[in-house]
């Protein structure tokens, strides 16, 4: 498994991201023609090697002159330049995903409704472009999970949209809440609203260093000085080979006590068709005595928005939980194998190239055993033993 580690020694903002993941190979071309899809127009993007307290990286720019004004965009227009783009649906959903955990923490801080929060700084081009640029570079290096360092938090105040700001600004705190941080000692902002959004929709876990074998190293650099240590992110890259793999998931949850039964089985088949890994019911007693449901929906984080959707429109719910969770698997692999009814197709499990797992496939054993008049448990015991022979 792909896996990216978020060295955090100095902080993190999105164009350190991207810097980072320039560095570390990214084409920057790639990284251009990618973020054209957006039509955003005016600005260039440039990136440069750097160094910072002897020690080399990749700054990245954005570059919006000054005679070409950009508007103040709140979070359904942002949502609606993504959404309409010529993007991948990974990339599409995980920009939207990020904005609006933006939106959320926003709001929460200012105590303002969300359809309100106009982003200001973060609702610029190149916030914009960092966050959607971020979500393009974890499709184009193949990254299946992200890890990162604790946070170091910055000190002091900065002049911002809203006026005079304690650092870290509450929307960064919003942001980090859940996540180990430590008191670095510098008098500056070291994590931006952007960065934070960023890192906690996609880490998994904050820790040190996970077991991989290191394929790339890249860092990206600041666009201050830090007098303290190199303003530098750090991104370590390469692949793990944990005995089970483990995969950040997202659980989606909501009680449900005004739903026939039919109308489940039809949110069942809307939701796995908009890419739901697994969904189920379990009965549960609400408030006032009112027996009811609690329903469950997991998925990859990047599915998350469009689900949330699904259940909102399909469903009788005002509202939704999700949480961030790791799913451990074995590897897996489908054959097909020879019985005397026919060929089957089965899954096989495998942990540490030995196979613990043999599962025929529902449908090919149902078809088979309807063609051959012959029990469906005969046909399950022939694949198995066929599967496990070969």
């Amino acid at each position: 498994m792909r896996i990216a580690h978020f060295d955090c020694f100095s902080g993190i903002s999105g164009d350190m991201v991207l810097g980072a993941f320039v560095d570390a190979g990214l084409s920057a071309a790639k990284l251009r023609s990618e973020l054209k899809k957006l039509g955003l127009q005016g600005y260039t993007i440039s990136t440069s090697r750097e160094t910072r307290h002897h020690l080399a990286g990749t700054q990245l720019r954005v570059r919006v002159p000054k005679n070409i004004r950009q508007p103040h965009r709140n979070l359904k227009s942002i949502l609606k330049l993504i959404n309409s783009s010529a993007l991948s649906k990974r990339v599409k959903a995980d920009a939207a995903a990020i904005f609006t955990r933006l939106g959320k923490a926003e709001a929460a801080a200012h105590n303002v409704p969300i359809e309100k929060v106009h982003f200001h700084e973060v609702g610029a081009v190149d916030s914009i472009l960092d966050i959607v640029g971020a979500a393009v570079a974890m499709e184009q290096l193949g990254i299946e999970r992200v890890t990162s360092s604790p946070v170091p938090l910055g000190s002091g105040t900065i002049k911002a949209a809203h006026g005079v700001l304690p650092v870290p600004v509450p929307a960064t705190m919003r942001l980090l809440r859940g996540v180990p941080v430590y008191r670095s000692g510098i008098e500056q902002e070291l994590v931006t609203p952007t960065g934070a959004a960023i890192l906690t929709h996609y880490a998994a876990d904050f820790t040190g260093f996970p077991p991989m074998t290191v394929e790339a190293v890249g860092y990206g650099a600041g666009s201050r000085e830090v007098a303290e240590r190199p303003n530098l992110l750090r991104i370590v890259i390469g692949e793990t080979e944990e005995a089970a793999r483990a995969e950040p998931m997202d659980v989606i949850e909501t009680n449900i006590d005004d739903m026939t039964g039919e109308l489940f089985g039809a949110l069942f088949d809307r939701l796995f068709d908009a890419g739901a890994l697994d969904v189920y019911v379990a009965p549960l007693l609400m408030k006032k005595g009112r027996p009811g449901h609690l329903l469950t929906v997991l998925c990859d984080p990047w599915k998350t928005t469009e689900l949330v959707e699904v259940l909102f429109t399909e469903t009788t719910t005002f509202g939704v939980r999700t949480y961030r969770t790791q799913k451990h698997c074995i590897e897996r692999e489908s054959k097909t194998v020879k019985t005397p009814y026919g060929p089957v197709k089965v899954k096989i499990g495998t942990l540490g190239g030995k196979v613990i797992s043999v599962s025929p496939e529902y449908e090919s054993c149902r078809n088979l055993a309807r063609t051959k008049h012959v029990p469906l448990k005969d046909v399950y015991a022939a694949a198995e033993a066929a599967a496990r022979k070969k």
